[in-house]
């Protein structure tokens, strides 16, 4: 399993591991953004940090699936 992870990662680092990678960056782009605002929008309304944290990783991880849907990898 390791082994499978660190290939995956030197392949990445070279840039053979995604096939379209404008696609990819602009998606995990898009994600970051929404993730950022609603943080930085519930910290302005004076929410609880903890909250606030939870809140944007919720919401980044129930959205990155469809963002990324069409990924493809070589």
């Amino acid at each position: 399993m390791l082994e499978i992870g660190w290939f995956s990662a030197k392949l990445f680092m070279k840039g053979k591991l995604i096939r379209e990678p404008q696609y990819f960056w602009r998606q995990v782009g898009i994600g970051t953004s929404i993730s950022s605002l609603l943080l930085f929008l519930l910290l302005l309304l004076k929410f609880p940090l903890w909250l606030t944290v939870a809140a944007s990783s919720l919401t980044t991880g129930t959205i990155m699936p469809f963002l990324l849907k069409d990924f493809k990898m070589k």
